[in-house]
């Protein structure tokens, strides 16, 4: 069903998962999921932050099965497209390729020369679904696979059944990405919240009629919009714009609205003209990072 691996072990643990036979060290010969199908729709996605290298699992070099890998010095501009697999039960509860413990129900995967740690966002190409994984281990040493997945993010992305997919994945800078989450969330009407930077703004409805104008006189077509979210940065709001763009064909415009002394930012999406398909685009923002989208209304 996936990749088994064998252990390579320098001072600290090199080799996280990988293909192989014997069951070695594990308990298990073959890897496997839990018993009975586990319900992951509660876990959330790893959260990218700032993490300084591990002391394991970076040596600039190390070989598998006779073949030299290279660690990568930085990840940045990282994306490719390959195979993804993933590894479960045999591997639950032993040591990373960093020296943590595997959780096959957290959401964590296995790249042959990211530095780790890494937060990279997984796409299955087949079904669009996204996950953002924290990279903390080695494998899959499989010709035409590219990462290894926890059962979670297996799940997650509908590919336990197959056990493969053709996906991409993408690295994640958590310096922009925490920008980019300077977001004002919108669930009540009329609470203030904070943003990230501690600006403040009145929360609408689900469902909210807005001025069409946007900043400069410029006038958007009425109807309904998806709102990615609301942030007191324009280059935030700049930043999450070009990552929208990848996940839709629609128009993405940024929508400058006065707050008291303040000036915030909305990352829209739009016109959608059907209900359905709007809440097709909130659910693929959600699964993108950004899982306060609203659907709102300009007229």
């Amino acid at each position: 069903m996936r990749t088994l691996t064998a252990l390579f072990i320098t001072a600290f643990l090199l080799v996280g998962c990988s293909s192989g036979g014997g069951g070695g060290r594990y308990s298990m010969k073959h890897d496997r999921g839990p018993a009975e199908a586990v319900d992951v729709s509660h876990v959330k996605d790893a959260v990218p932050k700032v993490e300084p290298k591990s002391r394991g699992g970076n040596k600039s070099s190390y070989q598998v099965w006779g073949k030299t890998y290279y660690v990568m010095d930085s990840s940045l501009g990282y994306k490719e497209r390959g195979g993804a697999s993933w590894y479960g039960k045999k591997f639950h509860g032993h040591k990373t390729s960093n020296g943590e413990t595997y959780d096959m129900y957290a959401m964590s995967a296995a790249h042959k020369s990211l530095p780790l740690p890494t937060y990279v966002r997984v796409t299955n190409l087949a079904n669009g679904r996204q996950v953002i994984v924290r990279v903390n281990d080695r494998g899959p040493f499989h010709a035409g696979r590219i990462i290894d997945l926890s059962y979670a993010a297996a799940s997650k992305l509908d590919m336990l059944r197959s056990g493969t997919a053709k996906v991409e994945v993408e690295a994640i800078d958590p310096r922009s990405w925490q920008k980019s989450q300077n977001v004002i969330r919108t669930p009540n009407a009329n609470v203030p919240v904070k943003s990230l930077s501690g600006a403040v703004g009145p929360v609408r409805s689900a469902v909210s009629r807005i001025p069409a104008p946007s900043a400069g006189g410029a006038v958007l077509p009425a109807g309904r919009y998806v709102q990615v979210g609301a942030y007191s940065s324009r280059i935030s709001a700049e930043q999450v714009v070009d990552v929208v763009k990848a996940l839709t064909d629609k128009k993405v415009v940024i929508r400058s609205v006065q707050r008291g002394d303040q000036v915030l930012y909305r990352v829209q999406v739009g016109p959608v003209q059907m209900e359905q398909n709007a809440r097709s685009l909130i659910g693929q923002l959600d699964r993108s990072g950004y899982p306060g989208a609203l659907l709102v209304d300009l007229n």
